[in-house]
């Protein structure tokens, strides 16, 4: 095997004949002598590595003999996340938890790409002592996620018992939810479910996709139920959206399956859809020039996890989907 490092920040490997047909995150962590798997793993699904100079995100792709493969090493990310003073719109708050209303744009916890600037780092700068250790270090607090661009309610724990409670609730279900989202076309029936298994995509590391529930790349069960809330024709329309499994992605995902993604979907709208077409100009330009996904968290309900009173929290659609919505009412007849 030929390694070197061209700098420190990089593994360098020239595959032998011998090393053909391996997995390659097996072979890089070998050759480096000091990344675990795991880590070379992840590495590879961040889009650091190349070979002969084009980026390889399959950490299970066969060793080709002579290819180059050179592994981008970033500088190594803060023991734990920092306290940072960014504004929080908190909608309760007692010692054991607290619900705010997350804008679009927040990310909720640090990962590559996004090392500050995040919910947690907000959380630790609002709650003090209270938070931190609480669930681990890299993301205390948190039991659940949204997307980046996806704005709505979200809770956090403050202690211990409020994390394993709520934790277990978001994984049995045990609690209600319910998103709006602003998606191309009307679905038909206009209040139905989608159950289709969702998984990593076969090409895109990043995205994820349907996919059948046997084989190497099996995804997992999941089920969308969705009812048509308010539509413009056939051109768009506003869903309300309630998850009986939580994938990754799970609603966007499912929406675009049927063939109705959602407005300012970066990842699943692939190209111009057909119903824009139905659209006046105005309307169908500033739809389509949308910077982020039409979705919101409008609603959570659950038990409090210490003294088992139900807890109902609602956030109205952010200023930016609103417009929208108001757009559509005057311009679609």
């Amino acid at each position: 095997m030929s390694a070197r490092n061209p700098d420190p920040d990089s593994l360098e490997i020239l595959a032998t004949p011998e090393q053909a047909g391996g997995r390659l995150d097996r072979l890089l962590a070998t050759a480096s002598g000091s990344l675990s798997r795991s880590r070379v793993k992840a590495l590879i699904e961040a889009g650091q590595l190349r070979r002969d100079g084009q980026p390889v995100t399959e950490p299970a792709e066969a060793v080709r003999a002579g290819s180059r493969y050179v592994l981008t090493i970033p500088p190594p990310e803060p023991a734990t996340p920092q306290a940072q003073d960014i504004p929080l719109t908190i909608l309760f708050e007692d010692a054991d938890l607290i619900v705010l209303d997350k804008p679009a744009g927040l990310v909720v916890h640090p990962a590559p790409g996004n090392l500050d600037g995040t919910l947690v780092n907000a959380l630790l700068a609002h709650a003090g002592d209270d938070l931190p250790g609480i669930g681990g270090e890299k993301r205390p607090g948190i039991v659940h996620r949204l997307d980046k661009d996806t704005s709505g309610v979200m809770v956090v724990a403050k202690s211990q018992v409020a994390h394993q409670a709520l934790s277990e609730a978001f994984a049995t279900r045990d609690l209600d939810r319910e998103y709006l989202a602003l998606a191309w076309g009307l679905p038909s029936p206009a209040k139905g479910e989608v159950e289709a298994a969702i998984g990593r995509h076969a090409l895109d590391r990043k995205r994820m996709a349907v996919v059948g529930r046997q084989g190497a790349r099996a995804g997992k069960a999941a089920l969308t139920r969705y009812a048509t809330e308010r539509a413009w024709g056939t051109a768009c329309s506003l869903l309300r959206c309630r998850l009986a499994t939580g994938r990754t992605h799970q609603i966007r995902v499912h929406l675009s399956h049927i063939g109705h993604p959602l407005v300012g979907d970066p990842v699943y709208l692939r190209r111009t859809p057909a119903a824009a077409r139905l659209l006046p100009a105005e309307a169908r330009d500033t739809l389509l020039a949308f910077p982020r996904q039409a979705l919101h968290a409008a609603t959570l309900g659950f038990r409090h996890p210490v003294t088992g009173a139900p807890m109902a929290f609602s956030s109205p659609l952010p200023e930016d989907m609103a417009k929208l919505l108001m757009l559509l009412d005057t311009t679609v007849m």
